[in-house]
């Protein structure tokens, strides 16, 4: 069945004009919330977003903390679209009970995060920071580095953005191993992987890549116990989720030389306050590559995940079959049969 009521609110930052343009041609009345620079949907309490969402049939979400409290006090609410892939901050089964669909704009930015990750590696392996800092006080004398090249790499979870990165990693010539709970063998076949359990992924590889999805069952999956089986020349990158590696542990294994150095794009900070302090020491650490949770937003991911978020609303609004990987929840009672 087809819907009437077509307001739709976009809080995700950077939602450019081809998909605005789509959701008006659709039908749509489109708020699109202005931030100011490093302001965001993340940072408002439950009576704020409802504010801004009252009336609304379709919401395009960024960061935002969505409670089971904010869903009922939104009953025109229909659909609720991430821009990005994650929903750990999205209350998945409020959403079904109360009847909304959630989805996720799958396969927007694998690409981009995969790219970053490599980026990621690189920079680290080739000491860049630390280099160019040098430079900068005066001390152009030669940092030995490592390459990328022919080691051994470790993924932990091997998804969407798990597979873009070892289509990446076959031209380093890399060998590369795979912790996962349900491993494809074929698909290992195909692309020259091992699967290995994490143990033995964590003591053998050079670089350790997380891209799992954050749960409890997998929070602080990298903490001081996994830290103290890897290489001191290895390298930990975490491009997935805030929460996934035990940012204090980690803190404290490259401070301490356990282990080489690390590229991080998410922090515990991000969901725990209390954690800041230990993102900023991470930060500042000279064997550290950090970016703010930017993996996914170049201009091409952006344009690529805002198009599919808007897309999804718009297949809502009018009853249409939904792309099965961007589907988390569909609370929507099925038609009966006629």
């Amino acid at each position: 069945m087809k819907s009437s009521h077509r307001r739709v609110v976009v809080t995700s930052p950077f939602f450019d004009e081809e998909a605005h343009a789509y959701l008006k041609q659709h039908g749509c009345e489109v708020d699109i919330v202005q931030w100011q620079k490093g302001e965001g949907d993340g940072s408002l309490a439950t009576p704020q977003l409802a504010s801004l969402l009252q009336g609304a049939s379709g919401w395009i979400v960024g960061q935002a903390y969505v409670t089971r409290e904010l869903l009922t006090a939104l009953p025109d609410l229909q659909v609720l679209a991430r821009r990005g892939v994650g929903y750990d901050r999205v209350d998945v089964n409020a959403v079904r009970d109360l009847g909304r669909v959630l989805t996720i704009g799958a396969g927007g930015n694998d690409a981009s995060v995969a790219d970053h990750t490599i980026g990621l590696m690189l920079a680290v392996a080739r000491r860049l920071r630390e280099s160019q800092n040098r430079m900068l006080a005066g001390n152009w004398s030669i940092l030995t580095s490592s390459d990328l090249s022919g080691k051994i790499v470790g993924i932990i979870g091997l998804g969407r953005i798990g597979k873009s990165l070892v289509q990446r990693l076959k031209g380093f010539e890399a060998r590369i191993l795979v912790c996962h709970p349900r491993p494809d063998r074929e698909y290992g076949e195909a692309n020259g992987i091992t699967y290995v359990d994490m143990q033995t992924l964590l003591r053998q590889s050079d670089v350790v890549s997380v891209h799992a999805p954050l749960s409890p069952e997998t929070r602080f999956l990298i903490d001081s116990a996994a830290l103290a089986l890897m290489k001191p020349t290895a390298i930990l990158v975490n491009t997935a989720r805030g929460g996934l590696v035990d940012d204090r542990d980690l803190l404290a294994a490259l401070k301490t030389g356990r282990i080489a150095g690390a590229g991080l794009d998410v922090y515990v900070s991000e969901g725990d306050l209390a954690f800041k302090p230990v993102s900023d020491e991470l930060v500042a650490l000279p064997n550290v590559i950090a970016t703010p949770h930017s993996a996914g937003s170049s201009v091409e991911a952006l344009a690529r995940t805002n198009m599919i978020a808007a897309k999804t609303v718009i297949s809502v609004f009018d009853g249409e079959k939904l792309p099965e990987a961007c589907v988390i929840a569909d609370g929507r009672k099925p038609a009966a049969a006629g």
